[in-house]
């Protein structure tokens, strides 16, 4: 298979981390006899500093052309800390997703064996934690009207959902479902907004096409007390873009690091594919961020190319890394490794499935993994 992937580093750590995930890409290619072409584009605080544009036409042109973005992260101080300034880098984002028509946002969070002690959750709550949240990304509050009165004392943000914007993610949703343990939960609040009264009526409906499929909704506060609770309970949880936006967030600390959780929005025109973590400047340059999550957004990617084989490969290559107790630094591994070490093991994991990590040369100062 060939593909053309735009490649997006970005800022902060986001050069580091993507090219570990390239690295990974490549092995899988070797491997599997596939090949990716890469387009590297420059985006975020990056592209301003050289024209000035957080995401400049042929960025842009780029993604539109290609069969999938594989994203690093955006961000720069200089900007976060000058609320005044006219060009953010976030703005370059925005407009990409709103340009690939990037409307279902999809994060998986699952927990590892080797790393629940790492969660702020208990180990028998967080165990065995493995789900999917699919948050509307185009739409909602986010996207509606917003203003203030003439006289700056009141504003206000409008929620508005069509039905076909509900739909078309929720289809991914139950489809994804089938894949899984066949469960869907729809996250809103009905009780009391008209538009999670739009989204209960669709999916309900919707619901009924899909019978092997157990599909129940839940009030948004009670799912984010639920999700601290008994995370285990929940498959495929569904939902509008700010719970989205909210209860994805507050997943992302259960298994004890954000460097672990990878990313995908899906459009209309292709998919872009990004760690979820930031930029994390301050990490930027000293090789000890966790190229995990960027890895792991690659294996998404292969799955969006309908290469599942060659994505459980990486998968399932990530998870003997960790089981071997080799990690970057946040993780307090049993061996310490930086973000170029762990891309390169990952790498040799999916080229060889049979490599035995306890006679691999892990660094210089240590012989061998024991």
């Amino acid at each position: 298979m060939k593909k053309k992937i735009a490649v997006l580093p970005g800022d902060g750590i986001g050069p580091e981390v993507t090219e570990q995930a390239i690295k990974v890409l490549d092995a899988v290619a070797d491997r599997y006899d596939h090949y990716f072409e890469y387009c590297y584009c420059q985006v975020g605080a990056t592209a301003i500093d050289s024209c000035g544009n957080p995401l400049p036409d042929e960025t842009l042109d780029a993604c539109l052309h290609g069969d999938a973005v594989l994203f690093g992260a955006i961000g720069h101080p200089k900007y976060d800390n000058d609320p005044s300034a006219p060009v953010r880098p976030e703005q370059g984002l925005l407009k990409l997703r709103k340009s690939l028509g990037l409307f279902a946002n999809i994060r998986p969070v699952a927990t590892y064996e080797k790393l629940l002690h790492l969660s702020p959750l208990r180990e028998e709550r967080v165990k065995g934690t493995d789900l999917v949240i699919y948050r509307e990304l185009t739409g909602g509050i986010y996207f509606g009207a917003k203003g203030r009165n003439e006289t700056k004392t009141e504003a206000y943000d409008h929620c508005n959902y069509a039905d076909y914007e509900i739909e078309r993610i929720a289809r991914l949703a139950f489809e994804h479902a089938m894949t899984r343990r066949r469960k869907v939960t729809l996250v809103d609040k009905a009780n009391v907004l008209e538009t999670s009264r739009l989204w209960r009526e669709r999916v309900t409906q919707m619901a009924k096409e899909y019978p092997e499929i157990e599909f129940d909704c839940m009030f948004v506060d009670n799912a984010a007390m639920q999700l601290i609770q008994y995370p285990t309970q929940f498959d495929v949880m569904l939902t509008e873009n700010m719970f989205g936006d909210i209860l994805s967030d507050e997943a992302s600390v259960l298994p004890g690091s954000m460097g672990l959780l990878p990313s995908a929005s899906v459009g209309q025109k292709t998919a872009l594919f990004e760690p979820i973590h930031g930029s994390y400047p301050q990490a930027a340059g000293k090789d000890i961020a966790n190229p995990m999550a960027a890895i792991l957004s690659g294996a998404m990617l292969l799955d969006h190319f309908g290469l599942h084989k060659e994505a459980n490969a990486v998968r399932t290559s990530v998870t003997k890394i960790l089981e071997a107790g080799i990690g970057t630094p946040e993780l307090h591994p049993q061996i310490a490794c930086g973000c170029t070490q762990i891309g390169d093991l990952i790498a040799l994991a999916v080229y060889d499935e049979n490599l035995n990590l306890k006679k691999a040369k892990i660094e210089e100062r240590v012989s061998t993994i024991i």
